[in-house]
């Protein structure tokens, strides 16, 4: 018998009847969501339709109220050393770079496989710069990180992520953040990824990503995922009105 962590049907995220309220206010309703190894889900909608919550919820940065997510077969547990550990499995990219700023871009990198994996110094020094290198900042390694551009600052972001050799990455609107000159940059470090088979989930509003990358987009409106198609049939042809409305509004103003 193959385990479900061998097994290469079990998806590598799973999302089952998962509900989450603020207050009042019901952002994730109902959500279903599976995303098989090495596939790259691109999540876009409106603002407050419950994306980055989603994304979030998915090692835990929000909890649930109900329903399970579960990662390569294992359920989240919510606490504990279980949970750290099923997080380390999850990357995660945000907004804002939240990179050490007393810390060279190196150091950045090598910090949390030397604490978590128990990396040795060297080990996790040449592991860093080979990172910064795939990402196409290892000349800027001994600066710091306000003396990059924020281009620079998120690649390394996605490099300090690769650091733990997470399953998944989870990317939650990485490039909203950044000058439009530095967005494809950013992207094309992404599409690479998608390109070497990182399972990813991303929430963006880059629609050109998602037609090139994604092998799903999934939209979503008022905390519920209103279709779930592929790139070419959604763009080409959403079935919902609401999808409708989005994609008037974004592809054609």
């Amino acid at each position: 018998m193959e385990s479900p962590r061998e097994s290469p049907d079990v998806p590598m995220i799973s999302m089952k009847a998962v509900n989450k309220h603020f207050g009042s206010l019901h952002v994730l309703q109902d959500i279903d969501l599976e995303v098989g190894k090495g596939q790259v889900i691109v999540v876009i909608g409106p603002s407050g339709s419950g994306k980055s919550t989603l994304c979030r919820t998915i090692n835990r940065l929000e909890t649930i109220d109900s329903g399970t997510i579960a990662i390569d077969g294992q359920t989240l547990p919510a606490e504990g050393r279980k949970l750290a550990q099923l997080r380390s499995d999850v990357g995660m990219v945000f907004q804002s770079f939240n990179l050490f700023a007393h810390k060279t871009i190196v150091e950045n990198v090598m910090l949390a496989p030397m604490k978590v994996r128990k990396k040795n110094k060297g080990e996790a020094h040449a592991a860093a710069m080979k990172l910064l290198e795939r990402v196409g900042v290892a000349n800027q390694a001994d600066k710091y990180p306000a003396q990059l551009s924020g281009g620079q600052q998120q690649r390394v972001a996605i490099a300090r992520s690769l650091a733990m050799s997470p399953k998944v990455m989870l990317f939650d609107e990485p490039t909203s953040a950044l000058d439009p000159e530095m967005i494809n940059e950013v992207l094309s470090v992404m599409t690479d990824l998608a390109a070497e088979g990182m399972t990813m989930l991303v929430v963006t509003h880059e629609m050109g990503f998602a037609r090139r990358a994604a092998n799903r987009v999934v939209f979503m409106a008022d905390g519920a995922i209103v279709e779930d198609a592929e790139p070419a049939q959604f763009f080409d042809h959403p079935t919902s009105d609401r999808a409708k409305d989005f994609l008037g509004k974004i592809l054609h103003h």
